[in-house]
């Protein structure tokens, strides 16, 4: 355990960021589930409205570091590559 002022506040910090950092990865698993789930139904509305919410959250993900800015530009092309197969 931290024994010194600038080691506990570090320790709250971890804390908090494991606890944003998690929020933000079950909320993109979620997103991509739906896009995946609209575009095997061949409901092709859905999907197009599901990646429009997913695309910004991922950005969003990998300008806060959740994910590697070339890990969220390879989902983003696979999810609209994805979702173009069914128009």
């Amino acid at each position: 355990m931290a024994n010194h002022k600038s080691a506990i506040k570090r320790n709250k910090q971890n804390v908090m960021r494991n606890e944003r950092n998690a929020h933000m990865r079950t909320t993109l698993r979620t997103l991509v589930k739906k896009v995946r789930l609209a575009v095997s139904g061949n409901d092709a509305a859905s999907a197009a409205a599901a990646l429009g919410k997913a695309v910004p959250f991922i950005d969003r993900a990998a300008s806060k570091g959740v994910l590697h800015k070339a890990t969220a530009s390879r989902k983003i092309a696979r999810l609209t590559k994805l979702v173009n197969t069914i128009r």
